[in-house]
């Protein structure tokens, strides 16, 4: 195959995965939203109603501040959106491999990881607005915190998989032949959990979602970092978070959950691909259940002070001590 049809079937698997991501995206929030109305006794809005808020956002007239740096201001969005659909180019879907497959590892995401963040951080300094000028700094605190368990999480599943001698261990798709349940016995099997808990606390933070929306934060920033949006801006941080809620999903069940349907079921061809797709897609509502959804209908918003006690020294202690558990299962089983 020349490079040109590799570049072109690259375009198409490019745009096919945007797609795929910005629809998947918005009917994730607009679920999210379904099931915490329902766990508060509302009705709450239809699923459907972030494709209609986006819609209409998209028509709707941009306002720039008079005192904002123009070009970053309209630029941000545009690279959080732009950065959370690329993220998505490494990352399998049920077991169709990556458009990227073989380009990029677990290092290579969690850097692709900051950037949408960086961009809320550029957008709300850019505005001249104080109550964005803070929501910019709780954000950057918050993402020095959460990032030290994050790091450990991946580490350490890629270290245990070293371990036993198992080639290009930051690889998604190495770890998704090689799951981390089969490689363990008990101790790793607890370190294991404890690092699936730490990536599913870390979860609402990148996503800024309650308990640790401290950076918008409504009834104190008034919205915080996006306080000065509107119209297409908006629209577009707006989907950037319902891709980015699509890409920490697809990140813990690569990881944690990577098993598909049809090799237990013998199927092959298409009707292998759509079961696995299926059966991803179920995975991922209950991946976001349990992060994002239970998590802000159960807890009320952190402190800023509380978000970096927790990361730093709750979370990362368990992080440490998962590391020691996966380490003794992995002498234990040599």
């Amino acid at each position: 195959m020349s490079w040109m049809e590799d570049l072109l079937l690259l375009g198409i698997g490019g745009i096919a995965v945007s797609v795929y991501g910005v629809v998947a995206g918005l009917l994730l929030l607009g679920i999210d939203r379904k099931l915490v109305a329902r766990m508060q006794a509302r009705i709450g809005p239809p699923i459907r109603q972030p494709f209609v808020d986006v819609q209409k956002l998209f028509t709707k007239q941009n306002i720039v501040p008079e005192h904002a740096v123009a070009w970053l201001f309209n630029g941000a969005p545009v690279v959080a959106l732009v950065s959370s659909l690329v993220i998505l180019l490494y990352l399998p879907i049920g077991s169709i491999p990556p458009v990227l497959s073989g380009y990029g590892d677990l290092i290579l995401i969690m850097y692709l990881l900051t950037i949408p963040a960086l961009a809320l951080v550029a957008g709300g300094f850019s505005s001249g607005s104080p109550y964005a000028t803070v929501g910019a700094q709780r954000e950057m605190v918050t993402m020095i915190s959460y990032e030290l368990p994050l790091a450990i999480v991946f580490i350490a599943i890629a270290w245990r998989m070293s371990a036993d001698g198992i080639g290009d261990p930051f690889s998604l798709v190495t770890i998704m032949q090689y799951p981390l349940w089969g490689l363990v016995g008990p101790l790793g099997l607890i370190g294991g959990l404890i690092l699936l808990f730490i990536l599913l606390l870390v979860t609402p933070a990148e996503l800024s979602r309650i308990p640790f929306d401290t950076p918008e934060a409504e009834t104190e920033l008034a919205g915080g970092l996006l306080v000065e949006y509107s119209g297409k801006n908006l629209a577009m941080f707006y989907t950037a978070q319902g891709v980015k809620t699509l890409v920490m999903a697809s990140i813990l069940i690569a990881l944690f959950l990577p098993w598909n349907p049809s090799g237990l079921l013998g199927l092959g061809g298409i009707l292998a691909a759509g079961i696995d797709i299926a059966f991803f897609l179920l995975k991922l509502v209950v991946v976001v259940f349990a992060s994002v959804t239970l998590v802000r209908a159960m807890v009320a918003r952190f402190r800023i002070t509380q978000v970096v006690g927790m990361y730093w020294l709750f979370l990362g202690l368990m992080g440490i001590i998962a590391l020691i558990l996966l380490g003794i299962d992995a002498i234990g089983g040599a």
